[in-house]
Formats: C-alpha cells, structure tokens, sequence
C-alpha cells in the first residue's frame, strides 16, 4: 500500500495527515497534543499519531508533502517589507531572521525533523502551492466528481482568493486574486479593530455581529473595499497596516469611523456591535459575487469551499440560501490544518490514481472528522483507577438514559467519546452538552464553563431526521458550518432585539441556541457520522421531546479542545460542569475529590 503525508507548520493550526489506497487514514492537529492553542511548531506528536494509526514508519511512506512553497512565500514577503518603504523597517528587522534562517527553509528543517522521530528514513519532503493545498482539501475528500472550488483566506504564497474547476483526479485553475488584496485580511482588520487576536478572533466577531446593525456598510464599501461586479475585489491600503507587518490598522482606521482601536478586553461597546454587522453583511456580499464567478468560470452545479474564509458559518449560510448551486460542501477543517490533508489527498491522487473516497458513492471521504486518538476502555479504566476517581461503568442503553436524564435536570456534560474530531469544530466526540430549552444555560456555559464573553452563542446538534421541524436548511449539515434561521414554529418573539443588552432574552423555545437575530449554527447528527451521540440525541428526545442539544467544545477560553482522559478530566474539575462522560465511565462532580493546583490555570492560559 502506497502512504502519503501531509504537513502544515510553522505559521499557525499546524497538523499532519495521513492517506492511503483512497482512504484518509488519520489527521490531527498538533495543538492538541502539545496543549499549546494553534501551535505553529513542527507537528512531531500528530505525525507520530498518524503514523501509529497507519501502522507503518517513515520509510514505508511514499511521499511527505509541505502545505505550501516557502521559498515563494519568503519572496512575497520580502517584496511586502520592500514596498511598504521605511515604516516596515522595525518589523522587517524583527521577522527576517526567522525567514532568512528558518522558514524560507522549511522543506530542509521538516526532513530534519522527521529523522529526529527516529522512525526510519522518510522520503524528501515536497512542497504543494497553499491554495492548491486548500482546493485539494475541499475537492478531492468531497462527495463530488466535478465541482467549482472557491479558497478564501487571508494570503497563502501570493494568493488570497481562488477558482479551481475540480474534475475526478485534477484541479485546474480558473482566477484569483492576490495579496494584498484579501477578503480575509479585510475581516480580520475588523477582528484587530473591535479588539479580538487576528487568526483567533474572528469567529467572535461573527458571534458578536447578529448584536449590531449594518450601518457601517456604505462607509466600507465607499473607502475600504470596491466589490466589482464580476465577483473582484481590492483594498485601499490606505487604510490598513498589515502590510508594514506591524498591526492590521492605523490612525487612518480610527479617523474613518472616529473611535479608537478598542483595548483586549476592554468593555464592548454598540459601535463594535454595528462594525461586526457591517463587515459581516459586506463579506456575504463578497463570498456570493466570488461563489457567483465561480459558478460562471465552471459551469458547475456543485461548490467546494476551503480556505480561513469558508469557516465564515455566516456567509455559508447566505450562500447556501441563495440557491446558486445544487450542492455545497465545505471542507471541515477549512483552515491551514486542513492544507495538511490537501497536501496528502493532492499527492496520492497524482502519484496513484487514487482520491479519498467515502463509503457510499454519495458520501465525502472524512468519516465525520472523526480522525483523530481515541482509547480504549482498558486505557480509560486505568487511568481513572491511578488516579482514584470515583466512577460508575454502564451498558450503552443505561449509559445513555442516564446522560440524557442528566441533561434534562439542566446538567452541563462533558461528552468525550470514540476518535478526535479533525478541525476546530466539536461534533459530538469531545463536546460539553447542555439542555437547550433552559433560558439559564447559555450564560451558565459561558461563564460558569467556558470562562468567556457571555455574547457568544452556542450551537445546537439535532438529530438529522427532525432537523427541518427546527431549523430552515436546505441540506444536511454535519459539520457544523452553516448558519440558518430556527423554524418559524418554535420563535417565541417576532422582531429581533440587535443589543447587548437582549444577550438574555428568551426567543424561541430553545432559548440556550437561538441567537438574537433567530439564528444558529447547527449540526445534524444521524447514525452514519456518530451513532452514539444520535442515540443520546434520541433518548434525550425520548424523555423530553426535544431532538436538540447544546453543543460546545470541550475546552476552557484559550485552550485547545481535549485531546486524552487526562485532559478531559481536568478541564471538568477546572470548571462548573456536573458530569464527564468518558466511553462507557460516567463520573460525577459531587463524588470527587476538589481539585489541588499549585497555581490558578487562568494564569497559565493566555486569553483567545
């Protein structure tokens, strides 16, 4: 069997990936491992996992490919510092010897790594394009022969936009548009604007915009972004810093819309609120004027989205509504983690003949993102033993009547279940869980749970077969990556309140998931992805009659999700959560001993 390995590193979400005879065979993100959040070192520990889950060593690999070309990229870097004159000087002189250095010689340092594993001889690691990377990782694992494939992100080499027309084995490229032209660098300016860490951030920004109203549109589109009508877009740099390298935007920013940059943590105000709504209604915008050139650069009824951008749940929504395509499929790790198995997909398809495939010829090829560690009950059972944890063993059917009875008493559950999910969505295999009808729940899990910003919404899992009694989809969507109006019949308000300070109103029937303008981000669960989260989702509806869950991931603010027992166990007694389910274990909070550190962990785990 011919085995393919993909890396991405050294910028951010690093991870490696593992693919064989059209099969993906593991990919995990590093950071869960190294508990370090978007860990941009080599990935050595996901490596080594995927290489467990193969059962092979690096010289039974057949290729190593790198996620993107270093040496491209260090020219465009260098060609940013030099066009950016004397005020990228201080930066430039921060950051050009670790390209000079190191990262411009990626490919040599990951050989270096690899034989540092002392796993045997790789073969020589290859560098693939970055969007190629991305439109691999959304084409090749799909459902999908032929397809429209539209990346979107900050900048990869040059790139920042690109049309790809996939067919069976082959991508051919079709447009783009370059740095410093970026519909993901405009989102992110907003992100940096409104207070948020850019590369982390920007899913708050999306959380906090449903809060604000658009009346800030008219401004960005008139100084900031001209949207052309054939689906191009450019920036006035004028208005932006990224390009000196130094922070994404300036006095030219704060003079535009009169307010200054707001502070990390800093208290947020309505004017962040509208900001959010506004470039939120201008990237929808501009994510449909690209979908629509990718529709007409193709002629294709199907569309693939990958890239930072495709995480925007928001904007996929819009475009899933829009009804330009029949099918669209999002890659689930759609980040730099996902570049990872691109890399691999892109290099067994050219070397083999072979792409990823899923079971059924309907099916995408990633098992449910279901890709990453998982333990054994004897593994689970030691571990709880060494460390005296009080715990109850149970029969799935008891296991299951008890977690669901758990979570209609308004219980928080953590969920830790079967294979690490792939990506930075939880889906039901390292979850907290709660009951959505409670009004209190959604606060309670912010702050009592999460330890984040009460803004933040929570997404909802329902079963796959009651999705359209709750929620207005046109498809299924079990990655968590489409944002949809709840059904009209469960709205218990007519017109939304776009405040904070309707953070706590009650607006449907399942009040802890519905977000103030009647939306959510909703993940439906069916047998064939996750049988065990199904089958809790129907005994839940069995002693409710709600076929829904809230789900969150299973981490603390500023953590990567939990990886193994251990990590699960102390985010549940780091936190005020009353339950960890862990395989067949079930352990309640009450019975345990309080947890003893030397140190509070809040300081240990810098903000998100």
């Amino acid at each position: 069997m011919s085995y393919h390995l993909g890396i991405s590193a050294y910028y951010h979400d690093s991870a490696a990936a593992i693919v064989a005879d059209g099969q993906i065979i593991a990919a995990a993100q590093q950071e869960r491992f190294s508990r370090k959040k978007q860990d941009s070192g080599f990935p050595k520990d996901a490596v080594r996992f995927c290489l467990d889950q193969a059962g092979i060593q690096l010289d039974q690999l057949s290729s190593v490919s790198y996620y993107e070309d270093p040496k491209e990229k260090f020219q465009r870097t260098m060609s940013s510092f030099a066009s950016a004159g004397p005020g990228a000087i201080s930066t430039f002189s921060d950051v050009a010897p670790s390209w000079v250095f190191h990262k411009r010689k990626a490919l040599k340092i990951i050989d270096k790594e690899l034989a540092q594993l002392n796993l045997g001889t790789a073969p020589r690691s290859e560098a693939s394009k970055h969007h190629l990377s991305h439109a691999a990782s959304a084409f090749l694992p799909s459902p999908f022969k032929e397809a429209a494939v539209l990346c979107v992100d900050g900048v990869g080499e040059w790139q920042t936009t690109s049309i790809w027309h996939g067919q069976d084995l082959t991508l051919e490229p079709k447009n783009s548009i370059s740095y410093p032209h970026s519909l993901g660098l405009l989102y992110s300016a907003f992100t940096y604007f409104c207070g948020f860490k850019v590369d982390s951030g920007e899913y708050k920004l999306m959380g906090l915009a449903p809060y604000g109203e658009p009346r800030f549109v008219d401004v960005i589109k008139e100084n900031l972004v001209e949207l052309r009508q054939d689906g191009s877009f450019s920036l006035n740099l004028e208005f932006f810093e990224f390009v000196k390298g130094q922070r994404m935007v300036g006095e030219a920013f704060e003079r535009l819309f009169g307010r200054p940059i707001r502070t990390q943590e800093g208290e947020l105000s309505q004017v962040d609120c509208d900001l959010a709504a506004s470039v939120q209604v201008v990237t929808d915008e501009a994510v449909l004027g690209l979908a629509k050139a990718a529709h007409r650069e193709t002629g294709s009824n199907n569309l693939c989205l990958a890239g930072g951008v495709a995480l925007n749940c928001v904007s996929n929504g819009h475009l899933s509504k829009s009804g330009l395509f029949s099918n669209i499929w999002v890659q689930p790790a759609a980040g730099d983690a996902g570049c990872a198995l691109g890399a691999a997909a892109l290099s067994m398809a050219r070397k083999d003949g072979k792409r990823t495939s899923g079971v059924r010829e309907d099916q995408d090829a990633m098992n449910g993102t279901y890709l990453g560690c998982q333990f054994e009950p004897y593994q689970i059972q030691d571990f709880l033993d060494s460390e005296g944890i009080v715990y109850k063993r149970m029969k799935e059917k008891e296991l299951l009547k008890v977690t669901a009875g758990h979570l209609s008493d308004n219980a928080v559950v953590g969920w830790f279940q079967g294979p690490m999910e792939f990506g930075p969505r939880a889906l039901g295999a390292r979850s907290i869980l709660g009951n959505p009808c409670s009004k209190n729940m959604q606060r309670k899990m912010n702050l009592k749970i999460k330890y984040r910003e009460s803004f933040r919404p929570f997404a909802p899992s329902v079963l796959e077969e009651d999705a359209e009694a709750y929620f207005e989809l046109e498809h299924t969507s079990p990655y968590m990556l489409f944002v949809l109006p709840v059904a009209e019949r469960i709205r218990t308000s007519q017109e939304p309140n776009r405040t904070l300070g309707a953070i706590n109103e009650v607006r449907s029937e399942l009040p802890a998931i519905t977000h103030v303008d009647f939306s959510a981000r909703v993940q439906t669960v069916s047998d064939t992805t996750n049988s065990r989260y199904a089958a809790l989702l129907r005994e839940f509806k069995q002693q409710t009659g709600c076929p829904v869950l809230v789900n969150t991931s299973f981490n603390l603010r500023g953590e990567p999700i939990v990886c193994t027992p251990q990590d699960a166990y102390l985010c549940f007694m780091r936190t005020e959560m009353d339950v960890l389910v862990i395989g067949d274990f079930c352990i309640l909070k009450t019975l345990q001993r309080p947890l003893q550190e030397a140190s509070d962990w809040r300081d240990d785990i810098p903000l998100d």
